[in-house]
């Protein structure tokens, strides 16, 4: 079962878990379910389901609350069309959330600025940024390193859209709709991902296959599980950001 359907048959099995009691204890009472009081149950057994298969603490917290709020919002009367909107819009800026447990991070400028210190020094180098956003990392870069190509790789339709805008009229950066996982390695000097701990082991399988001897991979504050990075770069930023350096 993916991630995703996990997450969602753990919440109904809270929802059938609480249900199951209410309803006949209700219903022999004659009285009508306080679906303000189910919702807050729905989300205690949600957290203990979450707890007893040891999920992450966000999942945890997105559990507990997710009932209660559910409820809250229902009381507001908001068309569903607002909904459906939303989720929509959503989905075309976070796709890779949703599909790979990778959400959007944009890369800061002093992290362009300590990649840039990593690119070979030789013309015609060649940077792929997988999972690019915005282009947030490429384009400065780009503007850095004029006789150097970059490339980067983006899911989310709407994310894409903007990065893609972003960097028109820069003749060596390119930004391409895709998934990381379809993007040929082969060739490239240096790449980079700043995405999540979930993909980094399927992430450095597909970098030992692809990426060729004497090439650099950087992961942006997810480190490879059991591999030892070459070099750790310390960003100076307001977030302590980390490179973490592999050499093929």
């Amino acid at each position: 079962m993916s991630p995703p359907l996990r997450q969602l048959a753990l919440q109904f099995a809270a929802v059938i878990a609480v249900l199951s009691l209410a309803w006949p204890y209700y219903g022999v009472r004659g009285e009508p379910l306080p679906w303000a009081g189910v919702a807050m149950a729905v989300g205690g057994v949600a957290l203990l389901l979450a707890v007893l298969t040891r999920q992450p603490w966000w999942w945890r917290a997105i559990h507990a609350a997710f009932a209660p709020l559910a409820w809250a919002v229902a009381q507001l009367q908001i068309d569903p069309g607002w909904f459906l909107a939303a989720a929509i819009l959503l989905l075309l800026v976070y796709r890779g959330a949703l599909s790979g447990q990778v959400p959007l991070y944009l890369s800061n400028r002093e992290t362009a600025a300590a990649l840039a210190g990593l690119l070979p020094a030789h013309p015609g180098c060649r940077f792929v940024d997988l999972g690019a956003g915005l282009g947030s990392v490429l384009r400065p870069l780009a503007a850095a390193r004029p006789d150097a190509v970059f490339v980067g790789v983006e899911n989310a339709p709407l994310t894409w859209l903007g990065g893609r805008l972003l960097c028109l009229g820069r003749q060596n950066c390119e930004l391409r709709w895709g998934s990381l996982w379809q993007t040929p390695l082969a060739g490239c000097d240096v790449v980079y991902a700043f995405l999540s701990p979930v993909p980094m082991a399927a992430l450095w399988e597909k970098v030992k296959t692809e990426m060729p001897p004497g090439s650099l991979f950087v992961s942006n504050s997810f480190p490879v599980p059991e591999v030892e990075p070459n070099e750790i770069v310390e960003v100076d930023d307001g977030r302590a950001t980390r490179l973490y350096c592999y050499r093929r």
